[in-house]
């Protein structure tokens, strides 16, 4: 194959330094390759922030080459494996010996020892993972390509370049990253190597929580479409095993002509929308949850059908037995929880006559998560109907304006009367006490209300136009209270 120099502009950052790290390869007399991902993503145009280096030799020695070649001083070492990391401005640099691997039964932790470059591409994942390019200046940038890598990847395909059962069981933890890579990237499992993934996927159970948790998190945070790696698992019969609470979404409820969505396919609708508009992995997760109690609260009543009462307040502990086992942060718990459980409130909203109490409630209850809430309640909808789309999107509007509007009667509510409590005292006899507030909080509301503008003369006037009606609803009220104070006055 020709010269790809094409993929490594002279200009580009990560040209720089793999052509460097190749110099270092050739004074000290060693084959040195770039390999996997970096390639992969070369040629699918993806950004990428690590450089992987096979070395037909001592790897940790090499690394420690680079390092002092690049004045670096830290090297992360992995003796067992015979592997090191180096992080150099925000890019790490892995380096590993040519090794082949023999597993365990009950471990995915292999046991290493040197090969060649073929056998250490032979051990790799997928078929899109096993390019490799020299760094060597007779070669460098020539592609070698053993398993038909770059064939896959022009065809959008996931293929392991050995037997897939042999690859998946050695490795289970491949099966995860067989459906991330294909939510990611858009592509589709070869059917051997999907039936593969369905014949050994009870092996998953050797592999750590944090693993699989690292995987669906990459699943969930896809630019594509996150919903494909959850329907990819359910297909090849794993969704039962990484997240049984979201498989028990499954299934269509029909019953005298009554029907509800497919809750789980409702969710996957409700991930993919909001995908579009936020890469906040709380918000995603949270979406992926929302609908998580309603298999236990759903409910059939006759003449309106299957309802769900209660899911969003009920949902609270069986989104944190999630979260503890996925091992997630407790802030992304919390932030799951609150937004289920206020899910269903802003449509609430919408309707004519709520109070401004009802909205204030909803502001403070969120507080500087209202924002994402809207966000969440705009992704809920996954109606085909335009017409009803378009009706809940105006609804969703409506809360939206409520919101500000109580936001800035709010913020209105903070300023002082442009008459000051002094003036108020001079003009009205009084001396220091609860009536110089009640009568400044009057004026207050008259512009707040709309009824005076907020000038200090427009206050003024109205002081004086209503001082004495002012003064005797203080005293009532106060003598209602059952505590008579008469405003002093000359």
């Amino acid at each position: 194959m020709a010269f790809l120099r094409y993929l490594f502009p002279e200009e580009d950052r990560l040209t720089k330094i793999v052509k460097r790290i190749g110099k270092i390869a050739d004074q000290c007399g060693l084959e040195v390759y770039l390999v996997g991902g970096v390639i992969r993503d070369k040629f699918l145009g993806r950004p990428t922030k690590d450089i992987d280096i096979a070395v037909v030799g001592d790897a940790i020695e090499f690394a420690h080459k680079i390092a002092y070649s690049f004045r670096l001083k830290r090297v992360v070492e992995y003796r067992e494996f015979g592997t090191a990391s180096i992080p150099y401005r925000g890019i790490n640099i892995e380096v590993a010996t040519a090794r082949s691997e023999v597993y365990r039964p009950d471990s995915r932790k292999p046991i290493v020892f040197e090969s060649d470059l073929h056998g250490d591409l032979a051990r790799r994942d997928f078929t899109i993972n096993t390019l490799a390019m020299p760094l060597n200046e007779d070669r460098i940038f020539t592609l070698i390509d053993p398993f038909g890598g770059l064939r896959d990847l022009n065809s959008g395909l996931i293929r392991t370049p050995l037997d897939p059962v042999t690859t998946f069981s050695e490795d289970p933890l491949r099966i995860l990253r067989a459906i991330r890579f294909a939510t990611q990237l858009g592509f589709h499992i070869e059917r051997s190597t999907f039936n593969a993934i369905r014949e050994v996927k009870e092996r998953l159970s050797i592999v750590s929580q944090e693993r699989i948790t690292e995987e669906l998190k990459k699943i969930i945070m896809s630019p594509i479409k996150p919903s494909k790696g959850f329907i990819l698992m359910l297909q090849a019969g794993l969704l039962p095993l990484v997240l049984p609470e979201i498989d028990a979404l499954r299934g269509i409820d029909q019953r005298d002509g009554f029907h509800h969505k497919d809750v789980f396919y409702h969710t996957m609708q409700v991930l993919d929308n909001i995908s579009r508009y936020t890469d906040k992995f709380e918000l995603r997760f949270t979406a992926l949850v929302h609908d998580i109690a309603k298999p236990v609260t759903k409910k059939f009543v006759e003449g309106k059908g299957w309802t769900f009462h209660g899911h969003n307040e009920v949902a609270a502990p069986i989104i944190r037995n999630v979260c503890r086992r996925l091992r997630l942060p407790n802030k992304v718990m919390e932030y799951a929880v609150k937004l289920t459980r206020l899910h269903l409130r802003p449509i609430s909203l919408a309707e004519e006559g709520v109070t401004d109490s009802a909205v204030r409630r909803l502001i403070v209850e969120a507080g500087e998560d209202l924002d994402d809430l809207i966000t969440l309640c705009r992704a809920d909808v996954t109606s085909k109907n335009p017409e009803k789309v378009a009706e809940y999107m105006g609804n969703f509007d409506r809360v939206v304006k409520r919101v500000n509007e109580v936001k800035e009667k709010d913020r209105l509510r903070s300023f002082q009367s442009p008459v000051r409590g002094d003036e108020i005292m001079q003009i009205c006899n009084l001396q220091p006490g609860p009536a110089v507030g009640y009568i400044k909080k009057a004026i207050e509301e008259a512009i707040l209300n709309g009824e005076i503008p907020n000038t200090y003369e427009a206050a003024k006037d109205f002081l004086l136009a209503n001082k004495d009606r002012l003064l005797s609803e203080f005293q009532k009220s106060s003598s209602d209270k059952g505590q008579p104070k008469k405003p002093n006055s000359i």
